[in-house]
């Protein structure tokens, strides 16, 4: 299962801005959120994975990639990912659970640094984690545990078709 790597150390991409740390990640954000500071924004988080071709030494190592989008209703907004390697997740289940609490963990450490940086003047935003599963497939039979995991530790939860995030942002870097 994912491990919550530390944020501080990861390399982070953005289409606009190229290679970035978190550091700069939360500049950019905290940047976005102050030019409008009276609309509304969704702050979402979601991971998606894919198996990575595996050599005979390296089987069932899949390519994890965790986004974090914010967006202003009605305006656009802006995202970033990173990509890690995961080793030995062999059923859809690992899969799930390992992209689940890969947004939990980023989630859990993001947030507060983000919080920090805005200085208590917050524009206001709702904040959400999105899990690639949806009533129609082979995740169905998970939906409850997973937003049970999501919701458990604080979070709100959304799954497909409205997952945007991990089924949409972080698939196409996956």
């Amino acid at each position: 299962m994912a491990g919550g790597s530390d944020i501080n150390e990861a390399v982070f991409q953005s289409v606009t801005h190229g290679e970035l740390s978190i550091i700069e990640v939360i500049k950019l954000i905290k940047s976005f959120l102050e030019e409008e500071p009276d609309s509304v924004y969704s702050l979402v988080v979601g991971t998606d994975s894919h198996e990575k071709n595996s050599s005979p030494n390296r089987k069932h190592v899949i390519n994890l990639v965790t986004a974090i989008l914010v967006h202003r209703r009605g305006f656009g907004g802006k995202y970033f990912w990173r990509r890690k390697e995961v080793p030995n997740i062999h059923t859809l289940r690992e899969k799930i659970y390992a992209e689940t609490y890969e947004s939990l963990y980023f989630a859990t450490d993001f947030v507060p640094k983000l919080k920090k940086s805005l200085n208590g003047k917050s524009p206001s935003y709702n904040l959400e984690i999105h899990i690639d599963v949806g009533e129609h497939g082979d995740t169905r039979e998970m939906i409850k545990e997973v937003v049970g995991i999501v919701s458990g530790n604080g979070f709100v939860a959304k799954t497909k078709p409205v997952a945007y995030a991990a089924s949409s942002v972080a698939d196409r870097h996956t």
